[in-house]
């Protein structure tokens, strides 16, 4: 763990992980955005020790299943407890390893413990139905039952708050969890980890191993979905992963949950008000150095004001590159780095794919190399563009946003759901008829009128359509993903029972 112990954040690390020299190694080297330097080395887990703990989770999740619904929320109440005593240091932490500036890092702690409240009071309502029986002397039920030990695969850019969706629910559902985070943010789940240890030690209904961390990349990950044991697997992460993982899960009759790719849209109306587009759309497409799979990565302006919006956004660009690009722990930074090399990579790559389309491109290209040669910082990319063009129907996880004219409103949504993707929309416009139109044509799972793309609350579900996966997360009946449904019939009269459907079978 030397590389661990030389680093300036070792002190932080150690204060959150204190048993991190347990999972040292040569296997995994870790790197933080912020200068590119490596913070930690870690041992990835074996086969055999993958197939151990989905083991472990197999038993936890029997002994958990039975205990009552408001117990295994109490304990969902006392990790909430628990991250608002570190949120400040799991902030840091988070901010240290993907690289989203402190304040975004704090909201996705804040995301956690709203989270943890929101399956506090669901732990008391995980209701089923009675129905009424076309039978004298039926009743019947739907009853919702723990499902088993689920499978978390969560991503680099939010790499506690997915956990956190998942698991909260998951627990007061009665279920065990396995998390497989990104190769890229291994040390926020150890964390996390250590966190929900600390309160488990003092909650003596939770069995041994209700939670459990699995290190690793793409191979770890494909020995959890493809054990039977796990009934479930939910993935946040690429299509193409998410393709791969589905096809998989459903290759066992297993279930899956997907969060996938986003292409999201803001289409601004004539009746827009600018002064609240404008920030939205900054935030949108700049903030997490557009590394959220809500990012607003299109902006669709009626034809008659594309050149005053245009310029905004362009005067606003320009304010950014000068003095808001720098180390995410700053708090004046509003953009921080990308992830890494590969991904400042393919952002230079799609801009030299739209490069001939383009009408006009503000920013692109490396920022700040001189201080720090081995980060990935850039210059957001604003694009304009006379028409949408294939270009733009692939995802880039990067600052880039494309603008684009519309004449119609049908045809700024024709435009709008032309991608593969089908996550997040917007609409800016003070006209209710237009808000209504556009809620009711736009093909994504969020639909926002007057707010951006990117940010949302728990209490709403969050998920999309296409290729963006299907599966939803948080909000009103998301826990039902975690149980299995069960019909159930009783018969308490003292006569022969009569069939279904009016059937006779007489003997």
């Amino acid at each position: 763990m030397s590389t661990t112990l030389s680093s300036p954040y070792a002190e932080l690390i150690s204060r959150l992980i204190p048993n991190l020299k347990s999972a040292s190694g040569p296997d995994l080297k870790v790197f933080t955005p912020v200068d590119g330097s490596e913070i930690a080395s870690l041992r990835v887990d074996t086969a055999k020790e993958i197939d151990e703990k989905i083991a472990r989770s197999v038993q936890a999740f029997k002994e958990w299943s039975l205990v009552p619904g408001p117990i295994r929320g109490e304990l969902v109440r006392r990790l909430g407890e628990a991250l608002r005593q570190k949120k400040e240091d799991l902030a840091k932490l988070v901010t240290l390893e993907c690289g989203k500036i402190l304040e975004e890092g704090r909201g996705e702690v804040q995301e956690m413990i709203d989270i943890c409240d929101f399956a506090v009071g669901l732990s008391r309502q995980l209701y089923g139905l009675t129905i009424q029986s076309e039978r004298k002397n039926h009743v019947m039920q739907e009853n919702y039952l723990p499902l088993g030990p689920v499978g978390i695969i969560s991503a680099f850019n939010f790499p506690v708050a997915v956990w956190s969706w998942n698991a909260a629910l998951a627990f007061v559902c009665g279920d065990s969890t396995i998390w497989k985070p990104s190769e890229k943010t291994p040390l926020t789940a150890l964390a996390v980890q250590a966190i929900l240890e600390g309160v488990l030690k003092d909650f003596p209904q939770a069995p041994a191993n209700l939670s459990q961390v699995i290190i690793g990349d793409a191979k770890q990950g494909s020995q959890l979905v493809d054990d039977r044991r796990v009934p479930l697997i939910s993935a946040t992460g690429s299509t193409r992963m998410g393709l791969a993982i589905g096809q998989r899960v459903a290759a066992r009759f297993g279930k899956s949950l997907l969060e996938l790719g986003g292409n999201n849209a803001m289409i601004i109306t004539p009746n827009a008000d600018l002064g609240v587009a404008i920030p939205s759309i900054l935030f949108g497409a700049v903030g997490t150095c557009g590394q959220r799979c809500t990012s607003t990565r299109r902006v669709i302006v009626h034809r008659s004001i594309i050149d005053e919006v245009f310029n905004k956004l362009k005067n606003a660009y320009t304010s950014i590159h000068q003095n808001k690009i720098g180390s995410p722990l700053d708090p004046h930074t509003l953009v921080g780095p990308l992830i890494d090399g590969d991904a400042r990579q393919m952002m230079e790559r799609a801009l030299e794919l739209i490069k001939p389309e383009a009408k006009e491109i503000v920013g692109g290209g490396r920022a700040l190399q001189d201080k720090y040669p081995n980060a990935s910082y850039v210059y957001p990319a604003l694009v304009r563009l006379n028409k949408q063009t294939e270009a733009v129907y692939t995802e880039t996880f990067a600052p880039i946003t494309y603008v684009i004219p519309y004449d119609t409103l049908e045809e700024a949504l024709e435009i709008h759901n032309a991608v593969p993707q089908g996550l997040s929309s917007a609409i800016m416009t003070t006209d209710v008829r237009e808000a209504e139109y556009f809620k009711r044509h736009t093909d994504c799972g969020i639909a926002n009128v007057n707010i951006g793309t990117s940010g949302a609350e728990i209490g709403g579900a969050f998920g999309g359509e296409k290729e963006t996966g299907g599966g939803r997360e948080s909000g009103s009946d998301a826990w039902k993903a975690y149980m299995r449904r069960q019909t159930s019939t009783t018969y308490y009269g003292t006569e022969r029972p009569a069939l279904a459907q009016g059937i006779t079978f007489d003997v």
